[in-house]
């Protein structure tokens, strides 16, 4: 059971208003009286942000948006989508990097609360049902960003990865690809483990199939780099692959050429995201696109409506990817 305001004035033998004063640094209280009212939260643990939140409706207009990594294009790009949406509706937007890290999430997550920040965002492939529910006790209005905990009950803004690695794969195929491998991302993550399950779904009938056509890349350009060298070293035959995210996809873009492979004649190569780069590579990248910046807008909409209605209510959007046909998947038809 976590301590209320009241526990607080009741252990230090003082009044709830006083309790107020001394955390908001209001008013005049006597250094004694200070002292008290501060041990006693310490004491019982108590978390002043509970208390701005509980006295009289108290906001900041501040919002946090906690992500993997900034420098991610995925993730500036959403990033750009929550501060405009967020600017326009009167808030300011913090961006927290947390690389992927639990222990720095929960960091920030504390810092935050007690700062009074009206809400957050977050991104995370650490983020736990328990941290979400403690979110929830302590009244934080929160989004999640696409790698929700499943079954959790609460507002998340996602795309629908499984349909989209599907029109990925079939479009290779269609292409004339006669052996395709896949390069994907770290399996804690919801999204990776869709766009996985659908590219084994899409060709585990061909006699061609096999496990040993999946190569882990773990969403980085680098990953991606190397994981196609393991994949023609094991497979030299492949003609497509299906890469779990643009930025690995950019990763073998690389790696093909370093290995002296044309793409798209000698090898197709597909991503997912969408991310602006994508539209920079040479060959230009065939890609499924995620509506990135429309997520970010989205999610700082719901939030700030959680933040502003008395009983918010948790929503799931499921937004539906776009199929974008480039050149490094565009072959001659063959005569």
């Amino acid at each position: 059971m976590m301590a209320t305001i009241r526990d607080v004035a009741k252990l230090a033998g003082v009044s709830v208003a006083t309790v107020s004063r001394v955390l908001n640094k209001t008013g005049y209280v006597n250094v004694e009286t200070g002292r008290k009212v501060e041990k006693a939260i310490q004491q019982l643990q108590y978390e002043p942000n509970s208390v701005a939140r509980g006295l009289a409706g108290k906001r900041t207009s501040t919002i946090a948006f906690i992500l993997p990594d900034i420098t991610n294009p995925f993730f500036s790009e959403m990033a750009r989508g929550v501060e405009d949406k967020a600017r326009e509706l009167g808030y300011t937007v913090i961006l927290c990097n947390s690389d992927d890290q639990g222990h720095k999430e929960k960091t920030y997550i504390e810092v935050l609360k007690k700062k009074y920040i009206d809400g957050i965002i977050i991104a995370s492939q650490t983020l736990s049902s328990e941290d979400i529910q403690k979110m929830q006790q302590d009244q934080i209005p929160l989004v999640v960003m696409d790698r929700a905990p499943e079954n959790q009950h609460c507002s998340v803004i996602r795309c629908n990865n499984y349909v989209g690695a599907k029109e990925a794969v079939a479009h290779l195929v269609e292409q004339g690809c006669r052996k395709v491998g896949h390069i994907y991302g770290p399996q804690e993550l919801i999204t990776a483990r869709e766009r996985m399950l659908a590219y084994e779904e899409s060709v585990q009938g061909f006699s061609w199939y096999s496990p040993s056509l999946m190569e882990p890349g773990y969403f980085q350009l680098n990953g991606g780099q190397e994981a196609v060298k393991e994949l023609l070293r094991r497979h030299p035959d492949i003609d497509g692959i299906f890469v779990g995210n643009d930025l690995m996809a950019i990763g073998v873009l690389k790696g093909l050429n370093q290995l002296g492979r044309r793409v798209p004649e000698d090898v197709a190569v597909c991503g997912f995201d969408g991310i602006a780069l994508a539209s920079m590579t040479i060959p230009e990248l065939t890609t499924v696109a995620q509506p990135i910046y429309e997520m970010g807008e989205l999610a700082a909409l719901t939030l700030t409506q959680q933040i502003e209605s008395t009983k918010p209510l948790p929503s799931v959007f499921e937004l539906e990817p776009i199929f974008i046909e480039r050149s490094s998947t565009r072959r001659e038809p063959l005569a």
